[in-house]
């Protein structure tokens, strides 16, 4: 068994809350509830949760300090790089030559990086 195993992923923040709504937004998932009965103080870290399972939890995190540097780990999604730059992301490099990725920043400044939507599978016909 190895030493370590993957959990889930922590992105740091100034507003928490709301980059936590903006991840929420851009990835199609949700804030993870709650345990019944107990609602966490407002400065807490935001777990948020991809609806499906596919996708693993992230942890938006309270910081003081702004983002000062590159990321040393980042996200790579797959999607529209002018509809996120529509929701609040901004560019940092675009696709060009044999890069098959544009670099964007979140809100805050945190970097990801933009590949094309999976092609759509193809219908093939049913011979009969």
């Amino acid at each position: 068994m190895p030493p370590a195993r993957f959990k889930d992923l922590a992105l740091d923040a100034n507003d928490h809350q709301t980059l936590a709504d903006w991840w929420c937004t851009v990835l199609g998932y949700e804030r993870r509830a709650a345990p019944p009965g107990e609602q966490p103080p407002p400065e807490w870290p935001v777990p948020i949760r991809d609806p499906s399972g596919a996708g693993p939890l992230i942890w938006i995190n309270p910081v003081p300090e702004p983002k000062t540097a590159k990321n040393r780990l980042h996200l790579d999604v797959r999607g529209d790089t002018e509809e996120l730059i529509a929701l609040g992301a901004r560019v940092l490099r675009r696709r060009s030559g044999g890069t098959e990725w544009d670099v964007l920043c979140d809100p805050e400044g945190n970097e990801f990086c933009v590949f094309p939507p999976e092609p759509e599978p193809v219908a093939r016909p049913t011979v009969r």
